[in-house]
């Protein structure tokens, strides 16, 4: 009865945060500016899932406790999204190929997967997750 349709970000370079994500497979679908270009509003899409993303002209910047995933999991609220991949291995990998700077630490979950974070151009935290449980 129920899909996922969609996850919401809010950054600050639409276009920088549209080359970013289609580095994972995401395509561009549907773009709005306002008249008055105070926001513009992109909706990427992944098989059937759209991450929508909002790029207001007066942003405000986010709490920096939600740029650390550590700090950020104790605040209510969301805390970041991730991709399925068949390797994590592979996948970091493949980010390193693709330019992709800062550390990234590979990790056995507490609910038994495997897993890392990156961030967002605007440090957004990003899960790439490998989960062969068959649930």
């Amino acid at each position: 009865m129920f899909t996922i349709h969609h996850v919401a970000l809010s950054v600050t370079d639409m276009n920088n945060s549209i080359k970013f994500y289609e580095l994972f497979g995401f395509k561009e679908a549907y773009r709005w500016s306002s008249d008055d270009n105070s926001l513009e509003i992109a909706h990427l899409k992944l098989k059937d899932t759209f991450l929508e993303l909002f790029c207001f002209q007066n942003y405000q910047e986010a709490p920096q406790s939600s740029k650390e995933l550590m700090s950020d999991l104790p605040r209510i609220g969301v805390k970041h999204f991730g991709l399925k991949v068949k390797s994590v291995h592979e996948t970091k990998e493949f980010l390193i190929k693709n330019g992709y700077k800062d550390k990234i630490e590979i990790i056995r979950g507490k609910t038994e997967v495997d897993y890392f974070f990156i961030k967002d151009p605007d440090g957004i935290l990003l899960e790439f997750i490998q989960d062969d449980r068959g649930l």
